[in-house]
């Protein structure tokens, strides 16, 4: 067996880290043995742990975007993280970025190959950081705009040297078909009902305040129409709370939203969430990827979202839903209306989304293009 190490700072369960475990579940289990290692437990310990593999904790604080590589590389736990890799026999192992700084300088030691995904165009490399992030094996970018803003203009390093890697979807998890009658029932929703969904940890940029607004429009127009929200504060963040609180807030207070919106908390079964809805809508004012809408269609439901980032890569407006600039309610309840005023275009959008999942955007796909690069970095795999 080849013993891979996934190195992360996060331990909930947002984008990135479904990501990582969607990657890690389409690996060939046959060759590989995952392990996890991460600051404390949480829910990606859980899930990592309930699939029979590897966790090891080491407490440490993730690096900003202002860490300096020598310095870094002079943490203990650095020391430590390189020990793991040769007691455990570890072949490769992957990074996120705030765990970087010290897995480079680990893996360095221990003589093992590193590689990381980039998942955050805002990331830009300091002066005194460009050559560091040319010391790892590999690097991916989870975008093209994420690539194109961490690189930079002109870029300073060939982008060739990080490609684009796009979040896969499991599509047996996520497609037509899945019964989303639990939801309906938890949402007091009947079958017949038009129902619109938003699936978003509780973060400004998530844009819950601009899906509040596109619901009240909607809601003018079509009054039977009802909207769900699935999801939590999956990391933490104190800023965090206090946005949820203003948002859940603010739909008790409109009486519209009072009788039309429900507030779901976190689901674990988002695959039912968008076999609930008619329509699924992401109005984030940008997205790295936006994995919800790829769910959305690898679901064969059509989605309106937002275009900034990895939207504008992933949905084809017009074919496999709409895109509306950041912020723009009016823009968003528009299409959400057409959607729910006709089945057969929510149909035709759906299938076409489908079809674009399965091409482009699937697990196997995902983990195919990284077990290739493993197979560059690892001697054990020619």
């Amino acid at each position: 067996m080849i013993n891979l190490l996934f190195v992360t700072t996060y331990v909930g369960l947002g984008g990135g880290e479904t990501s990582l475990l969607t990657l890690v579940e389409h690996l060939d289990q046959t060759r590989f043995s995952p392990h996890l290692l991460v600051p404390h437990e949480g829910q990606l310990t859980e899930r990592w742990a309930a699939n029979g593999w590897q966790v090891h904790i080491m407490p440490w604080r993730g690096a900003t975007t202002f860490f300096v590589p020598p310095l870094w590389a002079r943490f203990p736990i650095v020391g430590r993280m390189a020990r793991l890799m040769s007691e455990q026999g570890i072949a490769a192992v992957h990074s996120d970025y705030h765990s970087l700084p010290f897995v480079v300088p680990a893996a360095e030691a221990a003589a093992v190959p590193s590689l990381w995904t980039c998942w955050g165009w805002w990331f830009q490399p300091k002066f005194w950081q460009r050559a560091f992030f040319q010391r790892p094996s590999a690097a991916f970018a989870a975008s093209w705009a994420i690539r194109d803003g961490f690189l930079g203009s002109p870029p300073f390093m060939p982008p060739e040297r990080m490609p684009v890697l796009p979040p896969g979807v499991d599509t047996e998890r996520f497609r037509p078909g899945v019964d989303g009658s639990p939801v309906r029932a938890d949402a007091g929703v009947s079958a017949e009902t038009p129902l619109v969904a938003l699936i978003a940890r509780f973060q400004d940029v998530k844009g819950h305040d601009v899906f509040q607004k596109m619901a009240r429009i909607v809601a003018r127009e079509m009054p039977e129409a009802r909207f769900v929200v699935a999801g939590e504060n999956v990391h933490g963040v104190s800023a965090d709370d206090s946005y949820k609180a203003r948002i859940l807030g603010a739909a008790r207070e409109d009486p519209i939203l009072r009788e039309r919106l429900i507030y779901l908390g976190f689901r674990a079964d988002a695959e039912r969430v968008m076999a609930a809805a008619d329509v699924v809508v992401c109005s984030s004012q940008f997205e790295s990827y936006g994995m919800v809408n790829v769910e959305a269609m690898s679901s064969g439901k059509p989605v309106v979202s937002t275009r900034r980032g990895g939207p504008s890569e992933t949905v084809v407006h017009g074919e496999t839903g709409f895109l509306v600039d950041s912020g723009d309610a009016a823009g968003l309840a528009q299409y959400v209306l057409t959607l729910l005023r006709d089945p057969d275009l929510r149909q035709r959008l759906g299938a076409a989304g489908r079809a674009r999942v399965e091409q482009h955007f699937s697990a196997r796909t995902m983990a195919a293009a990284f077990t290739t690069t493993l197979g560059k970095l690892i001697r054990v795999l020619e």
